[in-house]
This record gives structure tokens, sequence and C-alpha cells, in this order.
């Protein structure tokens, strides 16, 4: 058996966490099918090469996400029916962007000297006049899951003030028609969660997080919103079709986002 200690080492996670993504993805892959009864403490222990409490608080950890369940005196099972964790998807067009996010629940954060204006990238397009900046926390069922740090033009904003402040911004960009967009686009890249992202997400310090960020260009090429956006990653998946161009091309009933 070659050296987990090695494997360890590379990773500044404390033991018992990386022992849980472990356990958690036998889970997810369905290596542990539902119901089915885990190996016992001295075989974790065995296998992982880690003390026998590291494995307890492993188990711990799964037990409370509802991924795992004990029985007195019969051991630890794979629940029948694992809490479906990644339920959030991001989107890859316009269309599903807008669906997938018009009923988020927003909690507005108050930011004191917020940046007056976003940093802007190759491709961004050119900076408006002036920008409001927005910081929310989003919610599902009460569980936040996504931060959102976001410069919406000025002028924009002050169309409806209202309704910028009280529900995602997108949406209410989608249902104006004074709102000429040209260019939108949106990347994702890995990263871990900081002091105050491990706060408002509740996750542990340096859990991995999902780096979303948005821009939307309107036809003078000005980037009116740029929105900067960090998901918990144990609750968001990306599914692309790779052949809805195919599809729409073809008059099918899948529609590419044409914005």
């Amino acid at each position: 058996m070659f050296e987990l200690s090695k494997v360890y080492d590379r990773s500044r996670v404390p033991l018992y966490i990386q022992v849980a993504s472990v356990m958690r993805r036998r889970i997810e892959t369905k290596q542990w099918h539902p119901g089915q009864k885990i190996p016992t403490l001295v075989e974790l222990e065995r296998e992982f090469q880690v003390a026998r409490v590291t494995v307890r608080q492993a188990v711990d950890i799964l037990r409370e996400e509802g991924l795992l369940r004990s029985q007195q005196g019969r051991g630890t099972f794979a629940a029948e029916k694992p809490v479906d964790r990644h339920w959030f998807k991001l989107a890859t067009t316009w269309d599903v962007l807008i669906e997938s996010i018009k009923n988020n629940v927003l909690k507005r954060i108050k930011v004191d000297n917020p940046p007056q204006f976003p940093t802007l990238r190759e491709g961004e397009g050119e900076l408006a006049d002036s920008y409001v900046f927005l910081r929310s926390v989003q919610y599902k069922d009460a569980e936040p899951y996504g931060i959102v740090n976001l410069h919406l033009a000025k002028d924009i904003y002050k169309r409806a003030p209202d309704a910028f402040r009280q529900h995602p911004a997108l949406t209410v960009i989608a249902e104006r028609k004074d709102v000429d967009i040209q260019h939108a686009h949106q990347t994702v890249v890995i990263g871990s969660a900081d002091p105050a992202t491990s706060d408002l997400l509740q996750i542990a310090l340096g859990a991995p997080t999902a780096e979303c960020r948005c821009v939307l260009i309107d036809r003078n090429n000005v980037a009116i919103y740029i929105a900067d956006i960090i998901y918990r990653s144990d609750a968001i998946q990306l599914h692309i079709d790779l052949l809805a161009h195919l599809r729409s091309s073809s008059g099918g009933r899948t529609k590419a986002a044409r914005r």
C-alpha cells in the first residue's frame, strides 16, 4: 500500500475533512450503495492510515450531512436516499440562467467603502460612468449557498432601484425592454473559502468553492453588469448540453441564448 501520509501532507485541510471527502465521494458515486453497511471504524482506520478519532470525526460529518446513518449494535450504513447536495445547476445559456435564479432569496449585506469601479478583464467591454455596488447572500431552504458581489451601472440601477434591491439583478434586467444586451458570458474557476466566505456560507475555512464571474455588455460596449459570485462547491453542478446548438439549428425545442 502506498504511503498515504505523503498524500495528506500535500493539503493543509485537516485529516478528518480529507477522509470525509473520500468517503463522501464513495457515496455519491455509489461505490457504497444506498443502504449498504460501510466498513467498521477499525477497517477504515487501517485503510486510511489515520487515528480512529479521525475516522470517527469524518463519519460524524457525513452523518450530519445525511449521507450516513448509524444503528446501535449493527454498524453504519450509507443512507437509502442520500441528500441531493448538487441541486443548483450552473447555467450555460441566458434563458436557463434567468430561470435558475428567478426565485432566489437574497439577503443584502451593507458594505462600508465599496469599490467604486470593477476591474475589467480583456473582452469585458468598457467601464460605465459610475456604478452601484450590491452585495448579497443567496439562500435556498434557509441555507446559504452563494455570495454575490455586483457592480451594476448606475444609470441601469436608477431605472428600477426597488426591484434591484429586492430581486436578483439579472432577472430585473431580463424583464426590461430598455436594456439592450449585446454580449453576456460567465466563467467559472475553482477556489477555496477565505474567512469571510467561510462565515457567510457556513462552510469550513479553505473548503472548495466555485467562483463565477458574469458580465453583461450593452450595444455601446459598456459593461453594465459585473458580478463575482462564490458558490459552495457542495451545492452546485455544471451540466452542459453539447448538442444544444445542433437542435437549435435544426428547429428543435432547444434555443440557444441570443443575448
